[in-house]
């Protein structure tokens, strides 16, 4: 599928970065954002001022909040804004856009009351066929700075998988394939419930002991629940599982670990995230996956115990508890040759 010209919804960090590695790749770029001083702003200094300041876009991205103006002619458009969000501005684009542009969901995260992917919600909101989801261990300061970075498309399509790629391959950004797109969906969500469990371990002045059993215990939560809802238990071993859980669970500019380090040092939940500057997924989809867990009788020791931290009042202590004093069980629960439980 031959692309032209890409939108991206969403001026935060990761989708400022990402429309500017797509126009660097020679694509005309729209960047829609929501705030008519933060639009003016961008296209005056090819700076996003508020989330990566000092930063240079380059020119071909061209900011707007208008969302016709940014959908209008263009091959394929990536959805950057937030879960709570998500369902709004895409039944606003569908009107807009043509039954053939190609839809990328780049957010991390699930609805809320419905537990709907955002996958999902770009295929019950509009006609299109072409849908993927881009996740991975995508830090958006270190993208800026040209670290190197891997990321995951997901989508049944391998056209679509390959229009990604092209549109966004770089020198330090290197786009792989999966077709499990609801283990890479799941797994870009998921992660951010853990990332708040390692900044609460970080803040309590737990080791690195403590840190690799929590990562490792995840990873198996993660496969466990995903399997329940049919995804394959190997995609959670690439970049949208293990991949985004270690840099999320070890790295202060992820914002679920900083919520979860600054509710360790004993600060209120609703004044932690008003100071953010960003949407932290993990407290919305900790409701979420705790729900659904419970339905579908899914063991989640973690899950549940940062849940009883969180909103019962219970202490750092309980999560490892959970841990520590759970019937013994297999390390390794989806090893080849074993039988899904």
């Amino acid at each position: 599928m031959p692309v032209k010209n890409v939108a991206v919804l969403g001026g935060g960090s990761f989708g400022t970065v990402i429309a500017n590695i797509i126009a660097h790749n020679s694509h005309k770029t729209q960047l829609w954002m929501r705030d008519r001083e933060q639009v003016d702003l961008l296209n005056k200094l090819h700076e996003n001022t508020t989330y990566l300041p000092g930063y240079k876009i380059h020119e071909d991205v061209v900011a707007t909040d208008d969302l016709a103006a940014a959908v209008s002619d263009v091959d394929l458009i990536f959805v950057a804004v937030p879960s709570s969000s998500f369902r709004a501005v895409v039944k606003q684009m569908k009107p807009l856009i043509h039954k053939e542009v190609i839809l990328v969901s780049l957010t991390k995260g699930v609805e809320a009351e419905t537990f709907a992917l955002m996958s999902q919600i770009l295929a019950e909101e509009t006609d299109n066929k072409h849908i993927a989801v881009l996740s991975g261990p995508n830090l958006a300061k270190e993208i800026a700075v040209s670290s190197p970075t891997g990321a995951v498309v997901a989508s049944i399509d391998s056209d679509v998988v390959s229009s990604v790629q092209n549109v966004l391959h770089s020198d330090s950004f290197r786009v792989y394939e999966n077709s499990d797109m609801l283990g890479v969906e799941l797994g870009g969500s998921l992660k951010n419930i853990y990332a708040i469990i390692a900044g609460l371990a970080e803040a309590m002045g737990m080791g690195h002991n403590t840190n690799a059993m929590l990562v490792t215990r995840s990873l198996t939560e993660m496969a466990r629940f995903g399997v329940e809802l049919g995804a394959d238990p190997m995609t959670f071993l690439g970049l949208s599982g293990v991949g985004d859980l270690i840099v999320t669970c070890s790295s202060p500019l992820s914002r679920n670990f900083r919520v979860g380090k600054a509710l360790g040092e004993g600060k209120d939940l609703d004044m932690v995230i008003s100071e953010m500057d960003q949407v932290a997924e993990g407290v919305n989809t900790l409701k979420q996956v705790k729900a659904k867990a419970d339905e579908l009788g899914v063991k989640m020791p973690l899950v549940n115990g940062l849940y009883e931290i969180m909103y019962n009042n219970q202490t750092v202590d309980h999560i490892i508890s959970s841990l520590m004093l759970e019937e013994h069980g297999l390390d390794v629960e989806f090893a080849a040759g074993r039988p899904r439980p």
